[in-house]
């Protein structure tokens, strides 16, 4: 099965559910980037967060399987709730408090495999520098700030789930994303940065 834009997650689960396995890869495909990620920024271990991306994605399975996916038309917030879940109890048994790191554990920053349209080599290098500043201000936030920043612009994801994600109220979550612009802003002036 080919990924068609015409085809919603919602259908894309009933053909699942219906015994045409590619459905389901389909799904996957469509938002492994966003769980994974969602999971990676509170694990901080690429193969933590490997196998509890897994493991979400069996939950999944079975719970399709049972019939117990009623979420019309909220596929990925109802898989990562999932793994938020995992992620909690992950924590739970290893006692320790999530945070945010915005680096891989081999030092590789997450700000570079953000894309944008570059024009030039010289256009690049700038933008680069300017991402290993912002890289170091975020590193600077609050936890809480620093999560909400990395959740939305690194791993794409909406306030509401950002929310659902933290178990904050949506107002929780814009409020700490006000918080951590109004204080990197704060940062960078007091710093003298131009970006």
């Amino acid at each position: 099965m080919q990924a068609n834009q015409t085809i919603n997650d919602q259908e894309l689960v009933k053909i699942y559910q219906r015994g045409n396995e590619q459905a389901l890869t389909t799904l996957v495909q469509m938002h492994k980037q966003r769980v994974f990620s969602a999971i990676y920024m509170f694990v901080r271990d690429r193969y933590i967060a490997e196998d509890l991306f897994q493991e979400t994605f069996i939950k999944v399975v079975d719970k399709l399987r049972q019939g117990q996916y009623h979420e019309e038309g909220k596929f990925l917030p109802w898989v990562l709730r999932i793994a938020n879940n995992l992620c909690i109890d992950y924590y739970r048994k290893v006692k320790r408090t999530p945070r945010v790191k915005v680096t891989t554990s081999d030092g590789t920053d997450i700000f570079k495999y953000l894309k944008f349209d570059g024009d030039n080599a010289e256009t690049g290098m700038i933008r680069e520098q300017s991402y290993e500043t912002i890289r170091k201000l975020v590193d600077m936030l609050p936890e809480e700030q620093k999560e909400v920043i990395v959740l939305r612009h690194y791993a794409d994801l909406s306030f509401k789930e950002i929310a659902e994600l933290t178990n904050v109220s949506i107002n929780t979550a814009l409020g700490r994303m006000r918080y951590g612009l109004i204080n990197i802003r704060r940062l960078m002036a007091e710093n003298k940065i131009v970006l």
